[in-house]
């Protein structure tokens, strides 16, 4: 079944950007030799960024100039980019130019991915929209071994071990990659493990 995934790179105390919008940070951490998002964007049908990731990509892509770039980044997948302010398209690019409600602008990425998954690139304000509608079906965070102090928030949002469930973990270069279903309701295994967690506390 297709999901709603947030795949993003964070520092260890949860920004996906220093205080200057700059990831200057993340370039100078070893990845090693794997390529994880190549996997993950196979699984890609539609995805969406804010204004603000998008001028991101314009500015350190060069995708304007060479469009190119951004084919050999995300091939044909729609590509949907909330902006409240007019902003250039990249040529030849399958880019729409959206604002308002998320729960609209999904249904249509959702046909538009036929089947596969949809990814929220971000940022977190974008990100914690989808949330609000419970839009959200999983988090992957690659954590890079960095401490920021301040800078973009990965997830703007109040999510408590009740609405998080770790499914899998790696280690790729010195990234932590963690993944979390999300949800609002508590499965059962998230019983057992907080009961055996508290009986190994108390004993």
């Amino acid at each position: 079944m297709a999901k709603t995934q947030y795949y993003t790179a964070t520092s260890i105390d949860g920004y996906i950007a220093d205080e200057n919008n700059s990831l200057e940070w993340l370039f100078d951490v070893d990845g090693g030799n794997e390529n994880p998002f190549g996997g993950f964007f196979a699984g890609v049908g539609a995805f969406a960024m804010g204004a603000t990731t998008y001028e991101w990509v314009l500015a350190n892509d060069n995708v304007l100039a060479e469009p190119q770039n951004w084919h050999d980044l995300y091939g044909d997948a729609p590509c949907w980019v909330f902006a409240n302010r007019e902003l250039p398209l990249v040529p030849d690019a399958n880019i729409f130019m959206v604002s308002g409600d998320v729960k609209r602008v999904h249904e249509a990425m959702l046909v538009a991915a036929k089947g596969k998954n949809v990814w929220l690139v971000g940022g977190g304000d974008l990100v914690g929209q989808f949330v609000d509608q419970g839009l959200l079906d999983e988090i992957i965070l690659g954590i890079a071994p960095v401490v920021l102090g301040g800078g973009a928030p990965l997830l703007p949002r109040h999510l408590t071990a009740q609405h998080l469930a770790l499914t899998g973990t790696a280690q790729i270069g010195r990234f932590a990659y963690l993944t979390y279903a999300v949800g609002s309701e508590p499965l059962p295994e998230r019983h057992e493990a907080a009961a055996e967690h508290r009986y190994a506390v108390l004993h």
